[in-house]
């Protein structure tokens, strides 16, 4: 098992969004899921998802593709617990239940173990309680990259809008997001 980073954030602590645009956690995505993630103990962390009308899929239930999105951005907050970038490689979801619109739904995700590069997770998702019916559960492998990985294939007007959101401390990195 990797070590945790004296970077990590403390346990209890809500992770903030690492980029406010983005899709999974962004505060200011206007269509985002604004996954909450709060860190835990160990290499662990748990998440919650408010299922709403813009998720759907069919009616009244969530789309499977935002469910997966919503397990790897779960599994992809683990890496602030190693203090290094990383971006996923490969993403598995077993669906075992609908998840109606509605629900909140409870993701807990860990750290397995990681290999060199390579951080393996894990994950699972509840309906409306911690203790709820378990509607997903899921496995993903993630690299660590370094942050030119980002620079080198990213937008470079969006890449030079993060950096500046950055630089003047935008209240998607100071301030708790998706309350």
């Amino acid at each position: 098992m990797p070590a945790r980073s004296a970077q990590a954030p403390k346990p209890g602590e809500v992770v903030p969004s690492h980029y406010r645009w983005c899709l999974g956690c962004g505060a200011d995505h206007p269509g985002g899921l604004h996954l909450r993630a709060v860190a835990g103990v160990g290499l662990d962390m748990s998440s919650t998802l408010e299922v709403s009308r813009y998720h759907q899929g069919a009616p009244g239930l969530a789309h499977g593709g935002m469910i997966a999105t919503a397990m790897d951005e779960a599994m992809g907050v683990l890496n602030r617990h190693l203090g290094v970038p990383a971006v996923t490689v490969h993403l598995e979801v077993d669906y075992r239940r609908p998840v109606p619109v509605g629900t909140t739904l409870h993701i807990a995700t860990r750290i397995a173990g990681a290999v060199g590069r390579k951080i393996y997770t894990e994950g699972e998702a509840r309906l409306n309680a911690p203790g709820g019916d378990v509607a997903v559960t899921a496995a993903a492998l993630f690299l660590q990259v370094p942050l030119e990985h980002f620079l080198d294939n990213g937008n470079p007007e969006q890449i030079a809008a993060a950096i500046e959101d950055r630089r003047k401390g935008g209240p998607s990195w100071v301030h708790e997001v998706n309350p």
